[in-house]
C-alpha cells in the first residue's frame, strides 16, 4: 500500500504513512538524497511530493478542454455554413430561428471553452509548481529559474513565451537524470518541445483568429473568420493532447526518481549561472 500522504513510497506505519512522512526515517546510506532544504526560494520542500493526483486532475481537465474545442468546432462550422449560404443566396435568413439557434450555441461553446481553459490553467500551474519544487529536491544545480517562476512566469507579458519553458527544461533534466543502476541518463525532450511548440502556436492562432472574428462584418468575412477560428480550435486540441503526454511523462519520471531515491553516481553537472534569481 502506498503512503497516504506522499502517495509515492510504501506505507509502513499503522496510520498508512511511509518512513519519511512518519518521521521515523532511518539514517540514509551513502548515495541517497539527503533531506536538506533546497536553495531555490519559496515553496521548496525537504522531500519530493507526489504529483500523481494533480497529474490525473490535469489530464481529466485537458479532456474537458478537448471536448469543449470539439463543441466549438461543430457550432462554429454550423454558423459558417449559414453565412456561406447567405453569401451565395440572399434569400437565406441568418437571423431567423435557425440562425439564432446557431448563434446561441456558438456563444455557449465560447463560454464553455473559456471556463474549461481557466480551470485547467489553474490546476496545471499548481501541478507545474509541484514538479518544479520536486526538481529542486532532485537536483537544484540544473535549475535555470527559481520555483516562483513556475507560477509567475506565465503572467509576464512577452516573457511568458519563454520563461515557463526554461522552468520546464530544468524540471525535465532533474527528473530524468537517474538510471535504475544509479548512473546519469539523458532522455529526449520531445514531449516537452512538442507541447511547448503547440502551446505557442495555439496562443498565437487564438489571438489572430479572435481579432478577425471581431472585425468581420460582411458575410464573406464572417465565413472566412469562422473557418479560421475552427482551425485554431483544432490546433488547441493538438496542444491539449501533447500537454497530456508531457504531464504523464514528467509525472512518471518524478515518481520513478522518488521511488529510486538515489542521487546519480559520478560528477553532477556544473551549476547553471543565474539560477534561482
Amino acid at each position: 500500500m502506498l503512503c497516504t500522504r506522499c502517495r509515492i513510497r510504501t506505507a509502513v506505519t499503522d496510520d498508512g504513512l511511509c518512513t519519511f512522512c512518519s518521521g521515523t526515517r532511518p539514517p540514509l546510506p551513502d548515495g541517497l538524497i539527503a533531506p536538506v532544504p533546497g536553495p531555490g526560494g519559496w515553496g521548496v520542500g525537504t522531500w519530493p511530493r507526489s504529483p500523481v493526483g494533480l497529474a490525473r486532475a490535469v489530464t481529466a481537465l485537458l479532456g474537458v478542454v478537448i471536448a469543449a474545442d470539439l463543441f466549438a468546432i461543430v457550432t462554429g462550422l454550423r454558423v459558417r455554413a449559414l453565412w456561406d449560404r447567405l453569401a451565395t443566396d440572399e434569400a437565406v435568413d441568418v437571423f431567423g430561428p435557425d440562425g439564432a439557434s446557431a448563434e446561441r450555441l456558438y456563444l455557449l461553446s465560447g463560454n464553455v471553452q473559456n471556463l474549461a481553459n481557466l480551470v485547467t490553467a489553474v490546476v496545471f500551474i499548481i501541478w507545474f509548481h509541484r514538479t518544479r519544487r520536486n526538481a529542486e529536491v532532485f537536483d537544484p544545480s540544473v535549475q535555470r529559474m527559481g520555483p516562483g517562476w513556475a507560477v509567475g512566469g506565465w503572467f509576464v507579458p512577452v516573457a511568458n513565451f519563454w520563461f515557463p519553458y526554461r522552468v520546464a527544461s530544468g524540471v525535465w533534466e532533474a527528473s530524468a537524470q537517474t538510471r535504475p543502476d544509479g548512473g546519469w541518463r539523458t532522455l529526449p525532450r520531445t514531449p516537452l518541445n512538442l507541447w511547448w511548440g503547440a502551446w505557442i502556436a495555439t496562443v498565437l492562432a487564438a489571438r489572430v483568429t479572435g481579432r478577425l472574428w471581431e472585425r468581420a462584418e460582411e458575410p464573406a468575412e464572417i465565413v472566412r473568420a469562422a473557418g479560421l477560428v475552427a482551425a485554431s480550435d483544432a490546433v488547441d486540441i493538438v496542444a491539449a493532447v501533447l500537454a497530456v503526454l508531457y504531464v504523464r511523462a514528467v509525472t512518471g519520471m518524478q515518481a520513478e526518481r522518488a521511488l529510486h531515491g538515489r542521487a546519480p553516481d559520478g560528477p553532477a553537472p556544473a551549476p547553471v549561472p543565474g539560477a534561482h534569481r
